[in-house]
């Protein structure tokens, strides 16, 4: 078993919803035995409801069974989320590092603690196999420990001043209300991300989850109120699909909004930044990619093809940093196709997340599938070659066969636009030159990965590559401790490590006179 049942819960579990949604539909049995699920928003210190009452449902994408229903808020929840995390920011912001160094840290002991739990949670929501929804816990918790460290590390500065008479120092402080609008492929990881370091540098938060994996974000919040977090510091406003434009447009604009944080698509990054630049916010952008995956003929080619299978079908291929393009070097070009083919057949079971053996989930929705089927489709109309799947899966709903396709040139969709989900299109090239500027072609630069046993050539190409993040030899970039930022228009500012906890600070200098 990946995970075991907890046969009894903390007393703040016992009081819970029914087994019936607020709309009376009986929930899925997994969704009625996870202690996490909440039918309210998470503002102020309180479980609350949309002020005009209204409510959406939350489904888990492998069956279609409901999972849930949690408030649809509008623009002024919003409002009073941002004005109740201002208020609270007054007192939050004079508490010392120290102190919020021990809450961050009873936090992530939490987030141990219910790991099982929070992953299945996760799987509920958006489908990953329970074995990767506990890598996800696990990484979501090492952000919390990595900032509760970093609480105590915000340093500030002395400088030379021109004159006798003078003394400047520099310090650092928090920006203020941090609102923060996650996604669903990582929804544990990528709230801790931000929120950890926020919380860290002493902001106060308004968090709108995605609309399809609320139940993780409202889990986390519960979590910090077990851990210390004081009302009205970590706030959670939900939104359907529909309401989210109006929520997100008061978190850019509310006067006593500080910034914004936001992981997701180029397109509302573009509309969100628009939105905080007439009140000139703070803005920490973390958008789409369209990672390249080059294996040059020096390559081990073993090792790429374990790189690649974690690079591109980790998550169902639905990660920001999966690699989207595969280039090939001619002189193993047709080695690559057939191991990676071969491993895509004995590694990848297709099925419920829950399932015993299943390795990869389902899509996130309908219009996920549709988006992979575009750029098979399209790339087969233009010259391509379906070596494996390019088909839905036999499950039907939103699950899809993993697919390879070779032959592929840059007239294709798949080469221009990042498919989000399990193809992998091989690309031929000759020269070191031409990967490069393969590679760099796109409109974004979030990360790439390449192989390669020759070392001069490891460095040319990692200098080269117009991305944030670089794999060298190596399939998953993503650490607490590597800073997780783009180039180009894959964002601004930058998330984990030292450099993280820089977003929620602004610095002030002060100069003393009268020496």
């Amino acid at each position: 078993m990946l995970w075991k049942t907890h046969i009894a819960f903390c007393a703040y579990t016992l009081v819970r919803r029914p087994v019936f949604d607020i709309v009376g539909r009986s929930l899925s049995s997994m969704a009625a035995k996870n202690p996490f699920i909440r039918d309210k928003a998470y503002i102020g210190g309180k479980w609350v409801s949309a002020k005009d009452g209204s409510s959406f449902e939350v489904k888990n994408p492998a069956n279609g069974e409901l999972i849930g229903s949690v408030p649809d808020m509008k623009a002024v929840d919003a409002e009073e989320a941002v004005k109740v995390a201002y208020d609270s920011f007054q007192t939050w912001k004079e508490t010392i590092a120290k102190e919020r160094q021990v809450i961050l840290r009873r936090w992530d002991e939490l987030v141990k603690k219910h790991k099982d739990d929070l992953a299945k949670l996760i799987t509920l929501e958006m489908g990953k196999p329970v074995r990767e929804a506990l890598g996800e816990i696990a990484y979501a918790g090492s952000m919390i420990e990595w900032f509760a460290e970093e609480a105590r590390r915000i340093y500030g500065d002395t400088i030379q001043a021109p004159t006798k008479s003078k003394r400047i120092v520099v310090i650092k402080q928090p920006i203020g209300v941090a609102c923060m609008i996650t996604p669903w492929n990582f929804p544990s990881a990528m709230i801790t991300r931000k929120a950890a370091a926020a919380l860290a540098a002493g902001c106060t938060i308004v968090l709108k989850p995605s609309e399809d994996t609320p139940f993780s974000a409202l889990a986390l919040a519960e979590l910090a109120e077990q851990a210390g977090v004081p009302p009205g510091v970590f706030n959670v406003v939900t939104s359907s699909r529909a309401s989210t434009p109006e929520v997100g447009k008061v978190m850019c604009t509310h006067p006593l909004s500080a910034g914004i944080s936001f992981t997701g698509s180029t397109a509302v990054g573009k509309i969100l930044m628009r939105h905080a630049a007439d009140g000139v916010k703070h803005v920490a952008m973390e958008l789409g990619g369209h990672a390249a995956f080059i294996v040059f003929n020096s390559a081990d080619i073993d090792a790429a093809v374990n790189g690649a299978m974690v690079a591109k079908f980790r998550n169902a291929g639905q990660a920001c940093v999966g690699a989207n393009r595969f280039l090939v070097q001619s002189g193993v070009y047709d080695k690559f196709c057939d191991k990676l083919a071969q491993a895509m057949k004995d590694e990848l079971k297709v099925g419920d997340g829950f399932q015993a053996g299943v390795t990869m989930g389902p899509l996130i929705n309908e219009r996920a599938v549709e988006k992979v089927e575009k750029h098979i489709k399209d790339a087969v109309d233009k010259g391509a070659r379906v070596l494996l799947g390019g088909e839905r899966h036999s499950r039907g709903g939103n699950f899809i066969v993993p697919t390879l396709i070779s032959d592929v040139n840059t007239d294709m969709i798949v080469t221009q636009e990042e498919t989000f989900g399990p193809l992998a299109p091989v690309i031929k090239f000759e020269t070191e030159k031409e990967a490069v500027i393969i590679a760099n072609a796109a409109k974004v630069g979030l990360a790439s990965y390449f192989y390669t046993n020759d070392i001069p050539q490891a460095w040319r190409v990692a200098e080269a590559l117009e991305v944030g993040m670089v794999g060298v030899n190596e399939g998953l970039v993503s650490t607490v401790e590597t800073p997780f930022s783009g180039w180009k228009e894959s964002g601004l500012g930058k998330e984990a490590s030292k450099y993280g906890i820089e977003e929620y600070l602004q610095m002030k200098s002060i100069v003393f006179g009268g020496i």
